[in-house]
C-alpha cells in the first residue's frame, strides 16, 4: 500500500531554487540550482521523500528550463577539453567507410541497406533481378526530416513483393508511423497508420498485414503508462479506424506485449502474448479456414516459446520449457499443446538460438559468449558444423524456403564485421563483403579470462587492447556491462571502441549474471532478490583488472546503457572508490517508480516492484541509485547521458539521479548530465549525433583521468 503527500516547500524555479538550511556545505562545483519540492510516498509504513518528482513531468515549462540550464553547464565544461575536436575528427575519419547489409529478395527486386560512410541514416537500395542495370535508391531516411532524426524502423513486403509497408520513428521515440507504398512507383497507396508501438509488420498474402499497438495514453505519450497491447489487422484500402482487433481487447486479460506473425505459406497466424519481458503465451490460428478459433499452444507464462517454422501442419517450436538452454520440438497444429510435443533437436549444455531457411535449420550455440553453428535438415539429421572465419560472433543465417544461398556476418571485438555467402548444399563459405576501414585487427589482441565473483561464481570476461600494452596499472580502461533480461553480450566490433583502443585504452566486457550467455538459470541468478549478484560480478571484474595491472582505480571508467545504466548507477553508489569515471547511459535509476512509466511494468520479471512485497521494496530501496546517493560522499566524475524523447527508459530517471548527485557530491569531481534533444533510447540516432556523443564521453573520461592531451599523441 502506497500513500503520497506533496509538500509545497518552495517554487520550482531553476535558477533561484531554495536551499536546504541544514546543508552548510558549499559545493566546489557551482551547478545550476535544482528546486526541491518534496513528495512523500509511503511503502509498507516506510516514508520515502522524492525531492525531484517534478522532473518527471516532461511537458512542463520548468522541466524544459532545467534541461536547457543543465545542458548549458555540461557543454561549457566539455568545451574546456582541448582535444575534444581531435576525438571528433578521428571518430569521423574512422567512421567514414562504406557499410552494406546482406541482400534479400522481394518480388522482382534484390534489396540491401547501405551507408556511404557518414550518412546519418542507412539508405535502402535495390536492383531489378530481371533487368541488367545499376542500383537505385528505394528509401532514403536521410530525407525524412531536415535534421535526420526521423529514422526507418522496419520494412516489410507483401508476398508478391509489389507493396511495402515501412515504419518510421520521429525523434527516437518508440511510437511509430506505418507508411504503405507501391513498390514500382514508390508512392503512398493510402493514409499513414499512426500511434503504433513495439510492433513488426507481418503480411497475410497481398491484401493486408498484422501490427500491434497500445491505446494512446492520457497525459504525456512519452512517459504515461501503457499496459494493454493489442494486435490489429489492417486491410489495404481501408482506414486505420476500420482495423480489426484480433487479440488483446479483453479488459481483464491485459498483456503488455503482443505480437502476431504469419507463416511463409500463409497458413497460420501465430500470436505471442506476454505480461513481462520473460515468459509468453502462444496461440495459433488456421487462416485457411474461415472463422477458425485461436488454439493455445502454451496458455501460461512459464516459458519462452516461439514458432521457428512449419512444414504443412507440423510445427517446429523453440522453447525453454523444462530446457533452460532451449531446444526445438515438433507438434501437429491440430493438437499443439505441450503434452504432445516431441523433442526434435534436444537441449545441450550450451544456449541455443535457431533459424531456418532454404529447407534447413541452423542452430547457433553460445559457447562462453562465442558462436558455434550447426546445420540440420527437416528430418532432424545433422548435416554439418559450419566452419566460421574465426573465434567471434555470427549473425544472419536463415531466410525464405526457396533460397539456395544464405548470408551471415562475422565479427569480434577487434575484427570489423564482414559478410559471407553460404552455399546450403556444399557448406562452402565465401567472403561477400569486407569493410575498407583504416583499422588493422592484427595490431590488437582479444583475450577471454574467467574471474571469481564475490560468491565464488566463475564469470567470463573478454579484454581487448593494442598489442604491447604494458600492464603497469596506468592504462585508461573502459569496463562495459549489462547483466539483465536474458540478453547476451557477444563479441562485436565498434568503431568508437576502436578509437578508444587506438589511443591505448583497454576495453573489457564481462558476461554478468542476469544475461543469457549460460541460459535461463544464468538469467534468473541476476533477477529480483538476486539482482545484487550482477553488481557483485561487475565489481569483481573491476577488481580483476586492477589486481592484474591492466589499470587502477585512477584510470578506470565504468559504462553501461539502459539496464546497464542501472548497473553503473548501483556500482558507483555502492563502491564510489573503485573507479575514476562513471558513465551511466539512458539508465533505469529510480527502482521504486520505474514500473509507473510507459511499458516499464513489463520489466518486473527482472526487477520485481516496490509494491510487490515489503521484502522486495526494501531490496529495491537498498540498491536503487536515486535513493542511495549519500550526502558528503566523493563520487567518481560522472557523465550521465539520456535523450529527451526516450520513452523506453524515461529521462526522468537520469534527471533525478543527476539532481541527487549534484546536490550531495563532496569535492570537485564533476557530475554532468548530457541531454540529447530530439533523441530517444538510442535506436535511429543520426551518425553525426553519435560521433559527437562519443567525442564528449571519451573526452570527459580521459580529461578526468588526468590526461592533458590524448594518450599516444
Amino acid at each position: 500500500m502506497k500513500k503520497r503527500i506533496i509538500l509545497l516547500f518552495c517554487i520550482p524555479l531553476i535558477i533561484s531554487a531554495c536551499k536546504e538550511k541544514l546543508n552548510k556545505r558549499e559545493p566546489v562545483v557551482n551547478y545550476p540550482k535544482t528546486a526541491k519540492i518534496p513528495v512523500i510516498d509511503t511503502y509498507f509504513n516506510t516514508e520515502i521523500i522524492d525531492n525531484y518528482r517534478w522532473l518527471e513531468d516532461d511537458n512542463s515549462k520548468e522541466t524544459g528550463e532545467w534541461v536547457i540550464e543543465e545542458n548549458k553547464f555540461t557543454f561549457k565544461y566539455l568545451s574546456k577539453i582541448s582535444y575534444r575536436n581531435q576525438l571528433k575528427d578521428r571518430l569521423s575519419e574512422l567512421w567514414n567507410y562504406e557499410k552494406i547489409s546482406a541482400p534479400f529478395t522481394e518480388g522482382d527486386y534484390t534489396y540491401y541497406y547501405k551507408n556511404d560512410g557518414l550518412q546519418n541514416q542507412y539508405v535502402v537500395y535495390r536492383k531489378n533481378k530481371n533487368v541488367d542495370g545499376g542500383e537505385e535508391v528505394f528509401l532514403d531516411p536521410n530525407t525524412f526530416s531536415k535534421d535526420a532524426t526521423t529514422s526507418l524502423g522496419g520494412l516489410s513486403f507483401s508476398r508478391d513483393g509489389k507493396t511495402a509497408a515501412y515504419s518510421i520513428s520521429e525523434g527516437g521515440s518508440d511510437w511509430r508511423k506505418i507508411i504503405v507504398i507501391d513498390v514500382g512507383s514508390k508512392k503512398a497507396k493510402e493514409d499513414t497508420l499512426v500511434d503504433v508501438k513495439f510492433s513488426g509488420v507481418s503480411w497475410k498474402g497481398n491484401d493486408g498485414f498484422f501490427y500491434s499497438s497500445y491505446d494512446k495514453p492520457t497525459g504525456s505519450e512519452l512517459s504515461a503508462k501503457t499496459d494493454q497491447h493489442k494486435l490489429y489487422y489492417h486491410k489495404l484500402g481501408t482506414t486505420q479506424k476500420e482495423d480489426k482487433i484480433i487479440f488483446g481487447d479483453i479488459a481483464n486479460q491485459k498483456h503488455r506485449y503482443v505480437g502476431g506473425s504469419v507463416t511463409e505459406d500463409d497458413r497460420y497466424l501465430v500470436i505471442s502474448a506476454s505480461t513481462s519481458t520473460s515468459g509468453n503465451k502462444l496461440f495459433i490460428q488456421d487462416l485457411t479456414k474461415k472463422d477458425s478459433p485461436l488454439i493455445p499452444v502454451i496458455d501460461n507464462f512459464d516459458s519462452d516459446t516461439y514458432l521457428l517454422d512449419n512444414k504443412g501442419s507440423t510445427l517446429y517450436l523453440v522453447t525453454n520449457l523444462n530446457a533452460p538452454n532451449q531446444k526445438i520440438v515438433i507438434v501437429d497444429a491440430k493438437n499443439p499443446s505441450s503434452e504432445n510435443w516431441k523433442d526434435f533437436i534436444p537441449e545441450t549444455d550450451h544456449v541455443l538460438s535457431a533459424s531456418s531457411g532454404g529447407g534447413y535449420f541452423y542452430t547457433k550455440y553460445t559457447v562462453d559468449a562465442v558462436s558455434r553453428v550447426l546445420q540440420y535438415d527437416f528430418n532432424g539429421k545433422l548435416v554439418r558444423e559450419i566452419p566460421l572465419p574465426g573465434v567471434g560472433n555470427v549473425g544472419g543465417f536463415g531466410g525464405k524456403k526457396n533460397m539456395t544461398t544464405d548470408y551471415y556476418s562475422f565479427t569480434n571485438y577487434n575484427t570489423p564485421s564482414s559478410i559471407y555467402t553460404f552455399n546450403l548444399e556444399t557448406g562452402k563459405s565465401e567472403l561477400y563483403w569486407s569493410p575498407a576501414i583504416d583499422f588493422n585487427p592484427e595490431d590488437y589482441i582479444s583475450t577471454q579470462i574467467f574471474y571469481t565473483s564475490k560468491d565464488g561464481t566463475k564469470v567470463p570476461m573478454i579484454i581487448t587492447h593494442k598489442r604491447g600494452v604494458k600492464l603497469n596499472g596506468k592504462n585508461p580502461t573502459l569496463l562495459y556491462g549489462y547483466g539483465g533480461f536474458n540478453i547476451s553480450l557477444n563479441p562485436g566490433f565498434s568503431i568508437a571502441n576502436a578509437v578508444w583502443m587506438e589511443l591505448g585504452g583497454v576495453y573489457a566486457v564481462p558476461n554478468l549474471r542476469g544475461g543469457g550467455e549460460y541460459g535461463k538459470e544464468w538469467h534468473r541468478a541476476g533477477t529480483q532478490l538476486q539482482k545484487q549478484n550482477v553488481f557483485d560480478d561487475f565489481v569483481a571484474a573491476a577488481e580483476y583488472l586492477i589486481l592484474n595491472n591492466y589499470t587502477s582505480s585512477e584510470y578506470l571508467a565504468i559504462r553501461g546503457g539502459s539496464n546497464g545504466g542501472l548497473l553503473v548507477g548501483a556500482t558507483m553508489t555502492q563502491r564510489p572508490d573503485l573507479m575514476q569515471v562513471a558513465l551511466p547511459a539512458v539508465g533505469v535509476l529510480d527502482m521504486l517508480r520505474y514500473h509507473t512509466f510507459t511499458a516499464g511494468a513489463g520489466w518486473a520479471y527482472d526487477y520485481g516492484t516496490s509494491e510487490q512485497s515489503k521484502e522486495m521494496f526494501e531490496y529495491l530501496k537498498g540498491y536503487s541509485p536515486v535513493h542511495n546517493v549519500t550526502e558528503g560522499v566523493s563520487y567518481p566524475a560522472t557523465l550521465i547521458t539520456t535523450g529527451d524523447h526516450d520513452d523506453r527508459v524515461v529521462p526522468a530517471h537520469s534527471f533525478k539521479f543527476a539532481a541527487e548527485l549534484q546536490d550531495k557530491q563532496l569535492g570537485d569531481k564533476p557530475i554532468l548530465i548530457r541531454i540529447e534533444t530530439n533523441a530517444g533510447h538510442g535506436s535511429g540516432t543520426p551518425v553525426s549525433k553519435t560521433i559527437e556523443q562519443y567525442a564528449d564521453i571519451f573526452g570527459f573520461t580521459l580529461y578526468n583521468m588526468g590526461f592533458d592531451k590524448l594518450p599516444n599523441h
